[in-house]
């Protein structure tokens, strides 16, 4: 079985990015063979399309309603015969699986498309394509095309496996909006010295990126009557902020995973700003408190906590509950803290409350209850014991993300990495007004807090008689509440896209689809039953309009045959 060719093409317009993958495969044996396409991509991203042909005949995946594609592939199949398409392969990515069997000489292409809005983190957009052909290729290819109205700040390509040679493959273009890069390495550069038919090509191929930015209220863009806002302040004053770091350290914290988070706490007291308060909460199925109260993070503070972090050890049961009430009551009779400042709760957890109150759904209660709106709360769970339903339930519903922790080498700095992007809060309390009789779909228009690096995106339908489209800003800065006013003309914005040959023209009605979908799912994880159900309704069907893989929706993909498999987006709730 030879993959001749696979070609990877990439079409970022104004952060949103248009992935295909085509793979084309011939079977060189005398006799029947398997053929299997298997593609990484981010989790972020939703599939859109995917079709093989054989011989000129194509099968193409059909986009249902995950219960109804369900229903009818058990009809169709005996139970068992198929594990998913789709499952999660590592903290970034999921893999698409399928094979297919192919008589002698015969050729199959595959095609995958999938589609995502670039989220702007710590300063850049990363764009990830994840190659691994495990085959020399004779055509292979990665096309990156990008185009920014904003204007392109920097750019820069990486990759987990370049050599001297494959680099000579790479070319970069580059002009005020729009960039283009290339990747095409020949056999020869594929070829691996120590095994003749082992490839180079193995990892990650990533493009990083910003956009330039007017001291504005942000940047507005407008296509086919949907419009996009993007609002990413810089050089702002920054927030005091007031933490308490609630780790877990029960007997599963055993070993390496609380060495590495003995070495991120190390690394994140030396991240503190002056200006700063913190404390530290530990606990197994006891509570301890390093101090009773916040302190300011003074050198000699922080020197005193390093020394506390040091001998964490790990052993006994998990009191969550206990641990976060005690957190909140810390922040609430905290003296001396600055009045505009920002305060958080950290917990990091790798297991199930077993001591304590246990049940989860009270948990959540009380702890919504204690920090009434006053605190953001962030959970990181450690591996995969934790109930990471819970955590994310619990940090949406107090105005704080989850993220799961993979535990592999690099889980210090995944945690250090979370801490960096909450680590500098610039603005709180983000309201962004448009004309409420003018625009319809709005997507979220509030934000409790914006953290420097990265981006709020707003995005609706603007009625067909609206020639200036106003927007007002409305937030609170370190030193001052802010007013900020701009006015988008529709035409010239409309101009601005009209003769770009390579963008998909309903780009922005899809990137508002995809911001819709995330942001109806996400509010209803903290949702009541009733609420849920109502938004879950409106993700679906947004997804089956537009046509996307999402944990509401099921592509099945047809085989010769008449045979059937089933391809679901896997979330990190399981």
């Amino acid at each position: 079985i030879e993959i001749y060719s696979l070609h990877v093409d990439c079409k970022v317009t104004s952060r949103f990015a248009h992935t295909v993958i085509t793979s084309r495969i011939v079977n060189r044996a005398n006799e029947s063979r398997e053929a299997t396409f298997e593609v990484e991509l981010p989790k972020t991203a939703f599939i859109t399309n995917f079709s093989m042909s054989i011989d000129g005949e194509v099968y193409p995946g059909i986009i249902k309603e995950k219960a109804a594609a369900q229903n009818e592939y058990d009809t169709a199949v005996s139970q068992g015969q198929s594990a998913g398409l789709v499952k999660i392969t590592d903290r970034k990515l999921e893999q698409f699986h399928v094979s297919v069997s192919i008589a002698a000489a015969s050729k199959v292409t595959f095609e995958l498309t999938y589609e995502e809005l670039l989220k702007r983190q710590l300063g850049k957009y990363e764009l990830l394509i994840k190659v691994r052909p495990r085959q020399l290729v004779k055509h292979f290819q990665i096309d990156v095309h990008i185009f920014e109205p904003q204007g392109i700040h920097f750019l820069e390509t990486d990759s987990t496996f370049m050599t001297n040679e494959l680099t000579e493959a790479l070319i970069k273009e580059l002009n005020e909006t729009k960039a283009h890069i290339s990747f095409k390495p020949t056999l020869d550069q594929q070829k691996k010295d120590s095994e003749p038919d082992g490839t180079l090509l193995n990892g990650d191929f990533v493009v990083r990126y910003d956009v330039k930015r007017e001291a504005t209220a942000g940047d507005i863009q407008i296509v086919n009557g949907y419009f996009v806002h993007y609002f990413a302040p810089q050089e702002m004053p920054v927030f005091p902020k007031n933490v308490v770091f609630v780790i877990d350290r029960s007997g599963s914290m055993t070993g390496r995973k609380i060495e590495q988070t003995r070495d991120a706490l190390l690394k994140i007291l030396q991240d503190l700003r002056p200006d700063d308060h913190f404390s530290f909460i530990t606990f197994n199925n006891k509570i301890v408190e390093w101090k009773s109260s916040l302190l300011p993070a003074t050198e000699e503070n922080v020197a005193s906590a390093a020394a506390l972090v040091q001998t964490l050890t790990a052993r006994g049961g998990t009191d969550i509950s206990g641990a976060l009430l005690t957190a909140v009551g810390m922040l609430e009779k905290a003296e001396g803290l600055l009045e505009r400042s920002v305060s958080m709760i950290i917990l990091l957890t790798d297991g199930q409350p077993t001591s304590g109150e246990r049940n989860v759904e009270v948990i959540q209660e009380n702890v919504q209850k204690a920090i009434n709106g006053k605190f953001a709360l962030f959970c990181l769970g450690f591996g995969f014991d934790v109930s990471y339903k819970f955590l994310e339930k619990m940090a949406l519903s107090n105005g704080g993300i989850a993220r799961r922790i993979y535990e592999n080498a690099d889980a210090a700095l995944q945690l250090q990495g979370f801490y960096q992007e909450v680590a500098t809060p610039i603005l709180m309390q983000i309201e962004m007004q448009y004309p409420e009789n003018s625009i319809e779909g709005l997507t979220k228009n509030n934000f409790k807090l914006f953290f420097e690096g990265s981006e709020i995106i707003v995005s609706g339908k603007i009625s067909d008689e609206l020639d200036l489209l106003p927007v007002e800003i409305k937030a609170q800065s370190h030193t001052s509440n802010l007013t900020l006013m701009e006015e988008a003309n529709v035409k010239e914005k409309e101009q601005v896209f009209q003769n770009q040959r390579y963008i998909f023209g309903n780009f922005i009605e899809r990137l508002w689809a995809y911001l819709s979908i995330q942001q109806l799912l996400e509010k209803a994880i903290s949702a009541q039953e009733e609420d849920q159900k109502a938004l879950e309704a409106q993700a679906l069907d947004l997804s089956l309009r537009y046509s996307f893989v999402t944990p509401l929706t099921s592509m099945v993909v047809t085989k010769p045959q008449q045979k059937e498999e089933l391809a679901n987006k896997p979330t990190e709730a399981g």
